[in-house]
């Protein structure tokens, strides 16, 4: 399998001028940890992750060096630091130099890229714009859906894209926090929806999809 068959399409974004406060806030309506900064144009900017926002003025907890650390610091390091833990906008405290996959990239390739990078998520890119991302949760739907099919078919692609198109444009449904994995025509539904009328809503774009064998439903309703 590869980052196109399991990777989460409908991802949140930021604008390089959103605030620090409403990224924060987003995070927590939305249960995400991270979120990818793009221009108008879709080009990844950055990505601004909770460990970016838990070194904060406001709240007391922007890093104090030891003395003899503050000796090692260049002029740059203190700036940046600084513009850091004071930043009001996403394009002031965003990590700028980003891991990215493309969408043919192994899912093996990117365990090991996770593992050695020691993080959570890697964002897709195509051409630089973003696509999708692939988090450590998303790997794990892959094994499960892999592990539950004797073998790939070569429309399982076409099955899932088609079924993330439908919940978007027939069901209405907000696909930010929902994933499709797909392996031998079985389909496997990930994530979260807001109400039970959307989680039936989605189960139904599934069952409905051509070439679609069995529908296994995992998705958790936040407002029940």
């Amino acid at each position: 399998m590869k980052a196109k068959d399991v990777m989460t399409t409908g991802v949140v974004t930021v604008k390089p001028d959103t605030s620090v406060s409403a990224i924060a806030t987003l995070l927590l309506e939305r249960h995400i940890s991270a979120v990818p900064v793009v221009d108008d144009l879709g080009t990844l900017l950055g990505i601004v992750s909770e460990g970016d926002l838990i070194r904060r003025a406001e709240t007391g907890t922007d890093r104090k060096p030891s003395w003899w650390l503050e000796l090692l610091r260049t002029p740059e390091d203190k700036a940046l630091a600084y513009v850091k833990s004071h930043g009001r906008r996403a394009d002031e405290v965003m990590t700028r130099d980003v891991v990215t996959v493309e969408e043919d990239t192994s899912l093996r390739d990117i365990a090991r890229l996770l593992e050695e990078r020691r993080i959570k998520r890697v964002p897709v890119v195509k051409g630089g714009h973003l696509v999708g991302i692939v988090s450590r949760a998303d790997l794990l739907r892959g094994l499960v859906t892999a592990q539950q099919a004797a073998e790939a078919s070569a429309d399982d692609e076409g099955i899932r894209r088609s079924i993330l198109e439908r919940v978007r444009s027939d069901a209405g449904v907000v696909d930010t926090l929902l994933n499709v994995t797909v392996a031998a025509g079985i389909v496997h539904l990930w994530g979260s929806v807001d109400t039970p009328g959307e989680r039936r809503a989605v189960h139904v774009v599934a069952e409905n999809t051509p070439g679609v064998k069995e529908v296994v439903d995992h998705l958790r309703v936040l407002r029940g």
